[in-house]
């Protein structure tokens, strides 16, 4: 086999995939913009059919979710709590086991494990959902037309998604919030005053700034991604079920660049 030959077939072949993969992503970006753009627009509400769908899909995105992720998050936060305050009393550290458990588990924990949950549990069957039902009207009648297809398919469910993401994110901190002031002060009134003064100071304005932004740009990621990629044919036209890790990791991908850029900016 000659070596210059073979070497120039693994660059073509690398090329190739490098721009499949630049151009799947630039349509995810320009998709996930479009939809963004309709969310704004008031006139994208005009139609009763169109504010059903959104509010049906806010509903399935958040209801069905929201008792045994908050169950499984409060759990999670409780044992955190637990050894983060039993290690910083036992090392002589207790004052700074409430700025740690801020840190750690309402700024970036809570956030991140929330996104996850409602693409696993929502987003990501839905966009496969999406995906049958393209290719059930092109072996049909055909697939809608692009403007159809962003209002009456796309749009409610990363609407639905946004909307579970950001509840769920929020509800979590507040829960965290009280069972951390439980654990470290107790059920006496008495550290509310201390409790509150030293969260606010960890949420600085630009934590809070970046911690908001953060949680926004994971909620619309998680909404945008897989909602755009089930929308795109395949190389013949067609819309084959596509791996559920490959989309997943697609969208972690994603999700773990906005948290390394949200670090960069709360500790550098």
């Amino acid at each position: 086999m000659n070596p210059v030959a073979s070497l120039q077939d693994a660059l073509v072949r690398w090329g190739r995939s490098s721009l499949a993969s630049v151009l799947a992503w630039w349509q995810v970006l320009h998709l996930g913009a479009e939809i963004i753009v309709l969310a704004l627009m008031p006139s994208s509400y005009r139609h009763a059919a169109v504010r059903r769908d959104v509010l049906e899909h806010i509903y399935r995105a958040t209801a069905p979710l929201m008792t045994w992720f908050l169950v499984l998050s409060a759990l999670a936060s409780l044992v955190l709590i637990r050894i983060v305050v039993a290690t910083a009393m036992s090392y002589g550290l207790s004052q700074y086991a409430l700025e740690v458990l801020v840190r750690t588990l309402v700024l970036e924990l809570i956030p991140l494990y929330a996104a996850l949950f409602v693409a696993v549990r929502f987003s990501m069957p839905a966009a496969q959902q999406v995906r049958r039902q393209l290719a059930e009207w092109r072996s049909a009648d055909g697939v809608p037309g692009h403007q159809e297809l962003l209002r009456g398919v796309l749009l409610p469910r990363a609407l639905g998604s946004v909307f579970s993401v950001l509840l769920l994110a929020a509800l979590s901190c507040l829960i965290a919030l009280v069972l951390t002031y439980f654990n470290v002060y107790g059920f006496s009134p008495w550290g509310l005053p201390g409790y509150t003064r030293s969260v606010g100071a960890v949420f600085s304005p630009a934590v809070s700034l970046i911690f908001v932004l953060k949680t926004l740009f994971f909620s619309l990621a998680v909404a945008f991604v897989p909602m755009a990629s089930s929308a795109q044919p395949d190389a013949d036209g067609a819309y084959a079920r596509r791996s559920d890790m490959s989309e997943f990791a697609r969208l972690l991908s994603v999700i773990l660049l906005l948290e390394v850029v949200s670090l960069m900016g709360n500790y550098y």
